[in-house]
């Protein structure tokens, strides 16, 4: 009925391109900031591209994002401190930038859901499985409060909690195995559900039972390859029997 394999007994989602869409506030969100800053230090700068962000950005964590996409322009910033201002030329700084064009543009704007990732969602708890969002971003409570779908969420790993637990982040295994662990379930009984090459990878690192690539931006392949072992452009298709 699911998709997936029978021994599994708890299924991993990532956030946003996954069960929201607020993967394309957070694209808009780092474009901006990161366009801002490099025109401040070369006017003829080349911009940040979609490309960019599914290479260097997305699925990871703000500092480690700002980190990669940086080295891959030769740009090294030191890390600074919270306390920098946003305008400041640190790693600090630069992901405190985006966090605050990404508040705004949820506040003004609210989040999408997936109709078909909801369904999917519901069908998983109405067969008894458990269930973990696991997001890099460190406003995952309030992006599932805001979208409505709290209860049929029975952990939750993102930012803050990497953080407070000194959690590495996708491609490393870390996030993953933390959610498996509050659901008290064994990895290889659990499924993982991404968007992002660097969460496959994840999933694929922390030996899962079957991990879930979501393809949103045309990148089945490179899923693929970072180890998914299946690739939908719908969770939906899973219901449907039709990976």
């Amino acid at each position: 009925m699911l998709g997936l394999p029978d021994d599994i007994q708890a299924c991993l989602f990532d956030l946003d391109g996954v069960l929201t869409r607020t993967a394309t506030v957070h694209q808009a969100a780092w474009k901006r900031t990161f366009d801002e800053f490099l025109r401040r230090r070369d006017p003829a700068a080349r911009e940040f591209s979609p490309d960019d962000y599914n290479r260097y950005v997305d699925g990871k964590p703000r500092e480690d994002g700002v980190r990669d996409f940086l080295a891959s322009r030769d740009i090294t910033l030191p890390e600074g401190t919270a306390d920098d201002p946003a305008d400041a030329a640190t790693v600090r700084a630069v992901a405190t930038r985006k966090n605050v064009l990404l508040l705004r543009e949820l506040d003004e704007h609210g989040v999408e859901v997936y109709e078909g990732s909801m369904r999917y969602l519901r069908a998983v708890k109405d067969a008894g499985l458990a269930t973990a969002v696991v997001t890099a971003s460190a406003n995952g409570a309030h992006v599932i409060a805001s979208a409505g779908f709290a209860d049929l969420v029975d952990a939750r790993v993102d930012g803050v909690v990497a953080t407070q637990e000194g959690l590495r982040g996708k491609p490393a295994p870390d996030t993953f195995l933390a959610g498996a662990r509050l659901l008290g379930v064994e990895p290889a009984r659990a499924v993982v559900f991404e968007d992002a090459q660097s969460g496959v990878a994840a999933g694929r690192a922390g030996e899962f039972g079957f991990v879930v690539g979501v393809d949103r931006v045309g990148q089945a392949a490179e899923l693929r390859e970072r180890g998914a072992d299946v690739v939908v452009t719908d969770l939906a298709q899973l219901l449907e029997g039709r990976p």
